[in-house]
């Protein structure tokens, strides 16, 4: 079976939850500022239960769909985790197996450096 090569313009679907509208359009316009990522979905009224420091949660909170690539998860997460109020944010990378051709040139034109910036060496 041939493995396929990784590369830094391979999409990814990035996770994270939020508590507030407020900060889900904080953090999402934040990262399609800093082209971080391309497109950012946010889907209110996720309800979470989850175990956290030997106690149960059961919490309302909004999920955030981040379109991304491989090449900047890293700095991806940095930025959320710099943004996020929760102590330790989720942050769960899904790769994407296939995708319309289009979607992905377009998904690797809005992350990274902008049109016309200066090749870092």
């Amino acid at each position: 079976m041939a493995t396929q090569k990784k590369s830094d313009q391979d999409a990814l679907v990035v996770l994270t939850t939020v508590g507030s509208e407020e900060q889900a359009r904080s953090i999402a316009e934040a990262l399609v500022e800093q082209r971080l990522a391309a497109c950012v979905n946010i889907l209110p009224s996720v309800r979470s239960i989850y175990r956290w420091k030997g106690k149960l949660w059961d919490d309302e909170e909004l999920l955030l769909v981040i379109k991304t690539t491989t090449g900047m998860f890293q700095a991806l997460r940095k930025a959320i985790r710099s943004l996020h109020s929760y102590e330790l944010p989720e942050v769960l990378a899904l790769p994407v197996a296939d995708a319309d051709p289009a979607v992905l040139a377009w998904l690797n034109s809005a992350v990274g450096k902008a049109a016309g910036d200066p090749v870092s060496g």
